[in-house]
């Protein structure tokens, strides 16, 4: 649990992208079962600088994202564990048919890494800007999805699926993260992790809006308000019993996610809440918007994903909260 008094929200040293590769290159070392694919973006990911330490086991397959989906359907077939990567758009919208009937459909064996999240595309732009692949992973039966908040939380996840059989998609950003874990943390399937405590309402958020949701705790502590803090990096399967836990103890929820408010975190949040504990609840989270060229900082702005809107939106529910 991260003590307010202490918290920085220092940016940590290694970029995720350096995380994913020296994981991988560790993971390929260990089992030469392992292939990762690539969708021309080596460079952009940090796997050009694997390529002359495993051969054999690192394929460009060019930008042709669903032929990448084929061909790791393939591997997978013949007991390779192959591990994909492209950006969150590419490997979701432009794969999903392939990556539904191919992977998913045959049951077979895929690790999916969707880089450069939500507003992190920054000057990639609108086209490169996924707020949907979240919603379209929990889609897919029997998908466990991901969302890393840090690089201590992407190594553990990646070194975790790699035993594990099934579709997995990490969906991640490309630079560095604020420092939220220590080496040695341990990250579940279908869990989440309480950041801060809180009594009046909850704040559960995921990847990049986990700092913001802490930032926010801070200021609300200012105005009385304890708020709990809670990373839901399992999206799917979601930790239900902590989101009732909290529903009950708080009675007031809000949801932060750098992505589209339907079909991610908070759609998941509100299907636990409807079904097992009505409460209000605010969900923080782009709206009927497509990306755009910006940086993250004024993206987030623009979409409403800051520190401040994380506040009103819980003032606004502290305001109308009944007694429970």
């Amino acid at each position: 649990m991260i003590n307010s008094a202490t918290t920085s929200y220092e940016t940590e040293d290694i970029e995720m992208r350096q995380a994913y590769a020296q994981t991988l290159l560790e993971l390929a070392k260990q089992n030469r079962n392992i292939i990762a694919l690539e969708a021309d973006l080596m460079s952009a990911i940090s796997t050009n600088k694997l390529q002359y330490q495993i051969p054999g086991q690192l394929i460009n397959c060019g930008i042709m994202e669903a032929n990448m989906m084929g061909v790791a359907a393939g591997l997978s077939i013949t007991g390779k564990i192959p591990f994909l990567h492209t950006f969150a758009q590419f490997a979701t919208r432009r794969a999903y048919d392939q990556l539904f009937v191919s992977g998913a459909y045959a049951r077979l064996n895929l690790k999916i890494l969707g880089s450069d999240s939500g507003v992190t595309a920054e000057h990639n732009g609108g086209t490169h800007m996924a707020f949907e692949d979240l919603g379209l992973m929990r889609l897919v039966p029997k998908a466990v999805v991901y969302e890393a908040s840090d690089s201590t939380m992407l190594t553990y996840l990646l070194k975790k699926i790699a035993g594990e059989y099934g579709i997995h998609y990490i969906r991640t950003i490309r630079k560095a993260a604020v420092k939220l874990y220590e080496p040695g943390e341990t990250f579940e399937e279908g869990k989440s992790k309480v950041l801060r405590e809180g009594s009046d309402i909850a704040l559960m958020a995921s990847g990049i809006m986990v700092a913001e949701a802490l930032k926010a705790a801070d200021l609300l502590a200012e105005k009385g308000i304890h708020a709990a803090v809670i990373d839901m990096y399992s999206i799917k399967p979601v930790d239900h019993e902590r989101i009732v836990e909290y529903a009950r103890k708080t009675g007031a929820i809000v949801t932060a996610e750098n992505h589209n408010a339907i079909g991610g975190l908070g759609s998941a949040v509100a299907e636990v809440l409807s079904e097992q504990a009505p409460v209000p609840l605010r969900r923080i989270g782009v709206k009927e918007q497509f990306g755009q060229v910006g940086k993250t900082e004024y993206l987030k702005e623009v979409y409403h994903l800051t520190t401040g809107d994380i506040c009103r939106a819980a003032c606004e529910l502290m305001d109308g909260k009944k007694p429970i």
